[in-house]
């Protein structure tokens, strides 16, 4: 079996009984169960969420993303192998943490295969909330053209590149286009204050002004959690973003959750301690594989410039990167994976045909 094989590329195609549109993103996607099924599962499992709550089957993929593309290598290796299962066995790590530490709940139910999540439906919190702990990335680069300021805060003269900040910082910004939000222009990912939050709560979907400060706890616990597990590691916490939302308990009780993914290479920067102390940085995250790319075309304007998006797509499309460059890029991130969870990842050699025998002998999920 080649390598190829074992990575799964495509995941918007499997025959998972569903009667809406399946939902692709960049790396994963999301197959909403009938209302039957849904029905079913909450009682044949026992999940704790109502009786009648949408559940959803999330798939993740070995695709890798960077600079708003999908990248590819040689032979048909159309994702990073272990690339999802890393992922997935990281964020369980830390949302398992979450609930043992009493800070909050997760979307996720059920755990059927490495790549596979049983979730359910949450009404999201329409912020995604960057928490920094050092001073690096496009914050750096703001920071060097002499900008003070960042959502509303402000930051302390003389600081230097990749420097920890004197605080953890929580840097928020909008998921998707708001409308009619007094000095918040309506488009994606756009900075926002404490402020703005606080006078719109109900436009970023919050229940009520007091979630805004529950949110913030649980951006700075969840934050500490994941950087105190990695300093023990000898690893060191950089950046990380998170996105909540709320569900409805079996007692009918609403609650603020995580959910997406948490403190993985894909949302975060995680550094190597021993090369920080040096004066080094090497990333345990997908910066590196962006630095790579970088490095890798003799024209790095094109991925840094958004006025160039239909050569950068192009670029993305016709160029199939070295095997060599993805097996780093799995070596990193299976990696970090082991270091996290204490033990060797599961690989599958067919992750296809796996989730689909599963789904169908012990869920009752393929048409």
């Amino acid at each position: 079996m080649s390598l190829a094989d074992k990575v799964l590329a495509v995941n918007n195609d499997l025959p998972i009984r569903t009667d809406s549109p399946v939902h692709s993103g960049k790396v994963r996607s999301v197959y909403w169960l009938t209302e039957e099924d849904s029905r079913r599962l909450i009682q044949e499992k026992g999940y704790d969420v109502a009786a009648d709550a949408p559940l959803a089957i999330m798939v993740i993929s070995d695709r890798i993303s960077a600079f708003d593309c999908i990248w590819h290598g040689e032979g048909g290796m159309n994702g990073v192998p272990g690339k999802g299962a890393a992922l997935n066995a990281i964020s369980n790590h830390w949302f398992q943490l979450f609930r043992e530490q009493g800070l909050a709940d997760s979307h996720i139910l059920d755990i059927p295969h490495p790549l596979v999540w049983i979730v359910q439906k949450a009404r999201p919190v329409m912020i995604e909330a960057i928490c920094r702990q050092y001073i690096t990335g496009s914050m750096w680069r703001s920071y060097a053209k002499g900008e003070r300021e960042f959502c509303g805060i402000q930051i302390a003269e003389g600081l230097e590149k990749d420097q920890k900040l004197p605080e953890l910082l929580i840097t928020p910004s909008t998921k998707g286009v708001l409308e009619g939000i007094p000095g918040v222009p309506a488009v994606d990912d756009v900075n926002i204050t404490r402020s703005d939050i606080e006078n719109n709560y109900e436009a970023f979907s919050f229940r009520s002004p007091e979630d805004i400060d529950l949110y913030e706890k649980l951006l700075k616990e969840g934050f500490d959690v994941i950087s105190n597990e990695l300093a023990k590691l000898d690893q060191v916490f950089v950046d990380t973003k998170f996105e909540f939302g709320y569900v409805t308990d079996a007692s009918g009780q609403e609650k603020l959750i995580y959910m997406d993914e948490v403190g993985t290479p894909d949302s975060s920067r995680i550094w190597d301690g021993p090369a920080y102390r040096e004066g080094k940085v090497v990333e345990n995250s997908k910066e590196s594989f962006r630095q790579l790319l970088l490095s890798h075309f003799p024209d790095p304007d094109v991925l840094l410039n958004k006025d160039r998006m239909e050569e950068r797509q192009a670029l993305a499309k016709d160029n199939a990167l070295p095997a060599s460059v993805l097996m780093k890029v799995s070596e990193t991130y299976v990696g970090i994976a082991e270091k996290i969870i204490g033990k060797k990842l599961q690989l599958s050699d067919n992750p296809r045909s796996e989730i689909i025998d599963i789904l169908r002998d012990e869920y009752g999920l393929i048409a």
